[in-house]
């Protein structure tokens, strides 16, 4: 299986007591890909390097064989996208014309919206039930209804890669596995390359064909979640004890407490 993303030995520092090391992984094309590790190992930063947010201060990213820096923003926009962690929940819009922004890396500058970028704003609006809020204020919405519609917006753009960090945050446990269902179908139906923030490891674990593990900015393992899932994982990452488990081939995990030198520093 080709790959969608490349990332050869990529540094970048983020201040002068934090910064990413010779980082080198592939994403693999059509796949759905979490990236998860402890606060501040890096993850959210090195997705920002991915969506060309960031220039690496040495290495490359690439995409599909091209490194991205030499991608020009409109083509970049309509091959990928990213949907940060933060929104604006203050924006005074209504969720058709948010959605309808995603739309505007596939026209020139002169032109308006035509039947086909109406139709494929109905289309995300219909995968992303949201269809019979389309005219409401994104002000007025739950939480799981607004990330939605921001999801709608990064869909209609139409890209083969879609970058999500931490999509889950602020959500309720139903809203989180709605959004994990509509990140699966845009995989499984429309191929597209999911690359995601996760801080739920039993989510990452259920939902992701790979695991990218990430510790104090370096990678410390990759891999299926089968592979990546073992005791020394939790013991040495999170600083936990825990107990593996699997259900239909799936392995999740049961914290039983902090890890012996993590109790003993305490």
């Amino acid at each position: 299986m080709s790959n969608s993303y490349l990332i050869d030995d990529v540094k970048y520092k983020q201040s002068g007591s934090f910064s990413l090391g010779s980082l080198s992984f592939y994403i693999p094309k059509q796949q759905i890909t979490s990236i998860i590790g402890p606060n501040g190992s890096g993850k959210s930063t090195t997705l920002r390097l991915m969506a060309n947010l960031l220039k690496p201060d040495n290495g490359c990213v690439f995409i599909e064989g091209k490194e991205i820096s030499q991608i020009g923003h409109k083509q970049l926009a309509r091959k990928m996208t990213m949907l940060s962690q933060i929104q604006n929940v203050q924006m005074d819009i209504v969720v058709r014309d948010l959605v309808s922004h995603g739309r505007l890396p596939h026209c020139k500058w002169h032109e308006r919206l035509g039947l086909q970028d109406q139709k494929l704003i109905d289309w995300a609006l219909s995968v992303t039930s949201l269809t019979h809020l389309q005219f409401r204020s994104l002000q007025t919405l739950s939480g799981g209804e607004r990330q939605r519609a921001w999801i709608a917006m990064a869909i209609v753009q139409s890209p083969e890669i879609l970058l999500l960090d931490e999509p889950t945050t602020y959500l309720d446990i139903s809203h989180q596995l709605e959004l994990m269902n509509l990140v699966e179908y845009l995989n499984s139906e429309l191929h597209m390359t999911i690359v995601m923030v996760l801080h739920d490891l039993n989510q990452a674990a259920k939902y992701s064909d790979r695991l990218v593990v990430m510790k104090e900015g370096k990678i410390f393992r990759e891999g299926s979640p089968g592979e990546v899932f073992d005791t020394a994982l939790f013991k040495d990452v999170f600083s936990i004890e825990a107990k593996i488990f699997k259900e239909n081939g799936v392995p999740y995990f049961i914290p039983l407490g902090l890890a012996r030198n993590q109790q003993a520093a305490q």
